[in-house]
């Protein structure tokens, strides 16, 4: 039927392009010298939003963090929504001496409404037109000690909006943080640091992220509200014909679900927010491919295209037709086999980019041989997970829900710190 040769030939097309990119990004992270950033004044004044419902057992964790950089701290200021908090978090961070904005709103639940309610509130009081940019974390990161001053280079090269190098602080604990912490790590040496070799626009990821005065003006505050609000205010940036920066130097962590029910929850809502987007600007996207020839627009439309669904609706296309007799049943079964295997050497393919990814970034992962190898055994399964995930998507109830946070880890890992523990490690093993 020309329909599902029809289909066939748009799956073998995006599933095949996807795989191209990510092999010449790979190649080019591996290789190409990455993008750094010429020292700058530290005279820009920056303030940090940070939104937290609950978060009193890591939120002085991250204000350490930030009050022990080396940037000038009468240049940092720390505005913190405690959003429907039913703790003590507002109370913490008004001791600590930060600004507190205190909202309390069931109906607009999630990041996106917490950001716009404080950066209102902030332009309401007449104060945030004296920063030159704004910064976004969640409440439980940690930064490194140089973070702001690696990011303020960025900007003063005439990045507008600048995202940064994704570490983890439980990488260690099981397959599920290990699983979630490599694929951000992943992505910023093979996504984000290769876009910028090739002069394209990066993508931010929901925390670790910088824009400038000028776009917050241009969004009158904050107007992100899908449930990917970080997905949604990259593709406008790029619609805009912003390009989005990466300093692979500016290191930031976070603490990954352990659960796999958090880890489950999480992602079907990173999901069915992917479709969301997909949605409502894959079509915007495309256009300006086409009459701006602009790769970004590409590149994003790969990204957040749902393959998996597509997959799956061509399938039970085929199943339909030779119901109905109009196919064999035996080509589509032949079909779904060969579409499994291909997945199955995606798996295979993922593993051992995954297993590269710890070899190139071993000195900032921090572990051992016997970790690195069973985080590469285990990344499939955590990989394998994302197809009934995306399924799961599709039929979710479109809310919001917050991962809890232990905050087990009092500090974060220097770099010297990790450097020492691989080479215990490794003294050990001879």
């Amino acid at each position: 039927m020309a329909l599902l040769q029809l289909l066939d030939f748009l799956l073998a097309i995006i599933g095949g392009a996807g795989v191209l990119y990510q092999g010449l990004c790979v190649i080019v992270g591996l290789f190409a010298k990455p993008v750094t950033f010429p020292d700058a004044p530290t005279d820009k004044r920056y303030a940090v939003l940070i939104s937290a419902r609950n978060e009193h057992s890591v939120i002085s964790h991250l204000i350490e963090s930030i009050r022990a950089n080396d940037y000038p701290q009468d240049h940092i200021d720390i505005w913190l929504v405690a959003d429907n908090c039913t703790d003590d978090t507002a109370q913490i961070v008004r001791q600590m001496g930060e600004h507190v904005v205190e909202r309390h709103d069931l109906q607009h639940i999630g990041k996106g409404y917490a950001l716009t309610f404080l950066l209102n509130k902030m332009q309401t009081l007449g104060v945030a037109d004296q920063y030159d940019a704004f910064f976004v974390f969640d409440a439980d990161n940690q930064l490194d000690e140089h973070y702001f001053t690696e990011m303020n280079k960025a900007f003063h090269a005439g990045y507008e909006v600048v995202t940064s190098y994704r570490n983890s602080r439980n990488l260690q604990e099981n397959w599920v943080s290990s699983g979630s912490a490599l694929w951000f790590i992943r992505e910023s040496r093979f996504l984000n640091n290769s876009r910028m070799i090739f002069g394209t626009s990066c993508t931010v990821g929901g925390t670790g992220f910088m824009f400038s005065q000028r776009i917050m003006r241009r969004n009158d505050g904050w107007k992100f509200h899908l449930l990917t609000e970080d997905m949604e205010f990259t593709l406008d940036c790029i619609l805009h014909g912003d390009k989005i920066g990466y300093c692979g130097k500016a290191i930031m962590y976070d603490e990954q679900p352990v659960q796999f029910s958090q880890y489950w929850r999480q992602h079907v809502r990173w999901s069915k927010g992917f479709l969301q987007v997909f949605n409502y600007y894959a079509p915007a996207l495309i256009r300006r491919a086409i009459t701006e020839r602009d790769f970004s627009c590409v590149d994003l439309t790969l990204l957040i295209c749902p393959f998996v669904v597509l997959w799956a609706i061509r399938e039970v296309v085929g199943l339909v037709f030779a119901a109905c007799g109009f196919v064999t049943w035996t080509s589509q079964l032949q079909q779904i086999i060969a579409w499994l295997i291909g997945i199955a050497w995606g798996l295979i393919g993922m593993m051992l980019l995954v297993a590269l990814t710890c070899i190139v970034e071993r000195q900032r992962i921090g572990a051992t041989n016997k970790e690195l190898i069973a985080y590469c055994l285990s990344f499939p399964f955590y990989m394998a997970s994302y197809v009934p995930i995306s399924f799961a998507a599709v039929f979710a109830k479109s809310d919001w829900k917050p991962i809890i946070h232990r905050g087990q880890s009092d500090d974060v890992p220097s770099e010297l710190e990790k450097r020492e523990r691989l080479n215990t490690s490794t003294e050990a093993q001879k």
